[in-house]
């Protein structure tokens, strides 16, 4: 038996609101179309949080709820909550008590974490950290975003990029040694906070007046300086993970990418070598999701995953943030 144990996911489950709005409903709203939304990120709809009152944590729950079902597992078997988000219910308390007081995990400690469309990346690597140690055995992983609360449905180039959802998974150590999380690249470089922010809200710029009138709480990206760093940062990383691990092309089964845009997606697995059939996306139908788009692939299509699968997740968010994971998938 191996001293250290690996970090796996048994169990992967979603909560994906009802309401679609369409390219058709959007380019009512504002100046666009489907042939301009298509051509550009690949998106056709996307799900919306339309009710008041309801946050991150509402749809979060439900996620974990629906975990906890699946696995069999009793709240009170789990140690410890992370809920990764940029949509926090609220500045505090932190998201990730909120769920748990919501589903009964009653012992367990947890937090936020915000690491932009990398986060599911950075927070799985945390989750891992405290699995190696040992002292965790059961660990739920929340990724979660109500993204239309931030979105300015006036700005034609933003709304139509982003969607909400929610994805919880339950992480256990593992001491079958090759299987589960294998390795990591993560990268930051602040210089991405001048191309892609929201401005006011925090202690910079508190809430005001002024700067509601403004829009200042609203996402706002310079598009073609976030694509040319994310084509570059997601391909990087994604074939340098697979050299460190002496990976072919036919040794990856699937590719697991951010889904923020087509062509980003697109570059990164031509510099992979990898062929379409093994990069999953599902952007045509939910969006960007920021942090929640690469474990709602996961979710939508663990189906195909078949045990030992080599599956290389890559992600490039806000901050600058990116990295990939090597994972071999283990049920």
């Amino acid at each position: 038996m191996h001293s250290k144990p690996k970090a796996i996911i048994t169990g992967v489950e979603a909560y994906i609101p009802d309401y679609v709005l369409t390219n058709e409903e959007l380019s009512t709203m504002v100046d666009t179309s489907d042939e301009w939304i298509m051509s550009r990120v690949g998106i056709k709809e996307r799900r919306i949080l339309r009710e008041d009152g309801l946050g991150t944590s509402f749809m979060a729950a439900i996620a974990v709820e629906r975990l906890l079902e699946a696995t069999k597992t009793d709240p009170s078997e789990v140690q410890m909550l992370l809920c990764h988000t940029v949509t926090p219910d609220m500045v505090f308390t932190a998201t990730s008590n909120i769920i748990c007081d919501k589903v009964g995990i009653k012992n367990a400690w947890g937090y936020d974490t915000n690491a932009g469309c990398s986060g599911f990346l950075f927070t799985f690597e945390t989750v891992r950290r405290f699995i190696e140690s040992g002292a965790y055995k059961k660990i739920v992983l929340v990724c979660g975003e109500r993204m239309s609360s931030i979105v300015n449905y006036e700005d034609r180039t933003t709304c139509p990029l982003f969607g909400d959802g929610a994805v919880a998974m339950m992480i256990e150590p593992s001491y079958e040694d090759n299987l589960g999380f294998q390795d990591s690249i993560l990268h930051v470089d602040g210089i991405g906070r001048k191309y892609l922010y929201q401005t006011a809200g925090g202690s910079l710029y508190p809430a005001s007046h002024d700067n509601i009138d403004k829009r200042m709480h609203f996402i706002h990206q310079d598009g073609q300086s976030v694509f040319k760093h994310a084509v570059v940062g997601m391909a990087d990383v994604s074939e340098e993970i697979m050299k460190r691990h002496n990976l072919l092309p036919a040794d990856v089964a699937y590719l697991v990418p951010h889904q923020a845009n087509l062509r980003i997606i697109d570059a990164t697995a031509r510099r992979m070598g990898i062929e379409k059939d093994k990069v999953l996306i599902n952007i045509e139908r939910f969006g960007n999701t920021a942090g929640t788009s690469i474990p709602l692939a996961i979710w939508d299509f663990k189906s195909k995953f078949k045990k030992g699968d080599n599956l290389i997740f890559s992600a490039f968010g806000a901050g600058f943030t990116w990295g990939a994971i090597l994972y071999r998938w283990a049920y």
